[in-house]
């Protein structure tokens, strides 16, 4: 028996917040077609693969309806310790319907599977069982927002969640912005959306002024916006930010 192939599936990047973007305006139609065709699923939350699921059927119909469709959540101590590290969590019997021959997708809230979230264990896995991957093409906010920052793009590292005690933290962004002047290497993280305004406070407090900080905020979204300046510039003239509007941070030269 042949086996089913895992579909790397990207979502759209507006989880969470108050207005959704239209399906068609981030992902092509082809990613539609091919999320459409799948009927097995690895995810986050059940619950919003199931919205996102409906939003597809509303463009191209589902090859079984929402009740029939396979849904498997990844374990939430995934979601907690995360799943990078060989050995951390074994995905392998999660996969055990593409080796009867179905195909799989692997979906997370937001963008792609496995970046800045949960899925490559079970990318890894299939990697050891044979099974081949089929990676769709969707929006990816480090990227969306490291090509408008103005940054360096030929050299840029991401880095993840930076510590949220304040001291842990500043001595975190020292450390990023020091190998950012010095290599001349764009440095990427991200925090949860409610956190956004500790940080960018935090960035401006311990960024040195002719450092350049971006932030994109809302991306793909009908209210986003990007900013890219030093942080002279930022502290004459800071700004709000929205606690439910997902951003990346992005310091450099």
């Amino acid at each position: 028996m042949s086996r089913g192939k895992l579909y790397l599936v990207p979502a759209p990047l507006d989880f969470g917040c108050d207005s959704q973007t239209a399906l068609q305006d981030v992902l092509p139609q082809g990613t539609l077609q091919a999320a459409a065709g799948i009927t097995h699923w690895i995810c986050e939350n059940a619950k919003s693969a199931r919205a996102y699921l409906k939003r597809i059927d509303a463009i191209v119909p589902l090859a079984a309806p929402l009740q029939a469709q396979q849904i498997q959540e990844l374990p939430r101590e995934v979601h907690k310790k995360g799943d990078h590290q060989a050995g951390q969590f074994d995905a392998r019997p999660l996969l055990a319907a593409a080796l009867a021959g179905a195909d799989i997708g692997l979906l997370s809230e937001a963008g792609m599977p496995a970046i800045a979230d949960p899925g490559s264990s079970v990318v890894r896995a299939a990697h050891e069982l044979g099974i081949a991957l089929v990676p769709l093409t969707g929006p990816v906010s480090l990227l969306l927002a490291l090509v408008s920052s103005g940054l360096n793009g030929q050299n840029f590292a991401f880095v993840g969640y930076l510590p949220q005690e304040a001291e842990a933290r500043a001595q975190r962004i020292r450390e990023l912005e020091s190998l950012a002047l010095r290599t001349g290497q764009t440095q990427l993280f991200i925090e949860t959306p409610y956190r956004n305004a500790a940080l960018l406070q935090a960035l401006m407090q311990t960024l040195q002024h002719n450092t350049r900080l971006a932030v994109a905020r809302g991306l793909t979204l009908a209210s986003a916006d990007i900013r890219s300046e030093t942080v002279k510039a930022w502290r004459a003239k800071p700004v709000a930010t929205d606690e439910r509007s997902p951003a990346v941070f992005a310091i450099g030269r």
